[in-house]
């Protein structure tokens, strides 16, 4: 996957303005798909110059004019052909597992500090998506079933985020002994 189709989608869902998109992905998508500030604005560029956005001014007052994005006819398709495009799974690149792979040169001590780090960071994570999760129960059925997909990834997360604290607590188990 792309940041290109993760903006895709979200311009698909509803225009916004880029800054908008950046509090997207910190809000939602960035529990799952990682992109910079400056990284969604060049992308932006990209998508306007290959006609899959298009832009529109949007007046501020005291301010410069606000870009809007929109998804255009031909950015529907492109999303579409990759939505129907297999993707590969998922590689994980985890600094903490080659790190504790690696363990036997650290004291017990420093690897179990490491990992309570990481913990904290987990329930954090598992809070947030949990706090998301309670919204989205509270919507009528209609929204909802407007929202079923997105909250299947919910769901996703939610679950990667237990059975991460899961295997934090029988590595830590393990460490004690």
């Amino acid at each position: 996957m792309s940041l290109k189709h993760a903006i895709l989608v979200l311009l698909e869902t509803e225009p916004s303005s880029g800054y908008d998109l950046i509090k997207h992905f910190n809000n939602s998508l960035g529990y799952f798909w990682n992109a910079k500030h400056q990284q969604v604005y060049q992308q932006l560029k990209h998508l306007s110059e290959d006609g899959l956005v298009k832009c529109t001014l949007e007046q501020q007052e005291g301010k410069p004019d606000k870009k809007i994005y929109a998804i255009t006819n031909k950015g529907v398709e492109s999303l579409k052909a990759w939505l129907e495009s297999p993707v590969k799974p998922n590689k994980v690149n985890d600094a903490l597992l080659v790190k504790l792979y690696g363990g036997h040169l650290l004291s017990d001590q420093a690897l179990m500090e490491e990992l309570d780090r990481h913990t904290e960071t987990h329930k954090k994570t598992l809070a947030a998506l949990c706090e998301i999760e309670k919204t989205y129960l509270t919507l009528k059925s209609a929204q909802r079933e407007r929202y079923k997909l997105p909250y299947l990834t919910l769901r996703r997360g939610i679950l990667g985020e237990k059975a991460w604290l899961e295997w934090a607590e029988e590595a830590q188990k393990t460490l004690k002994k």
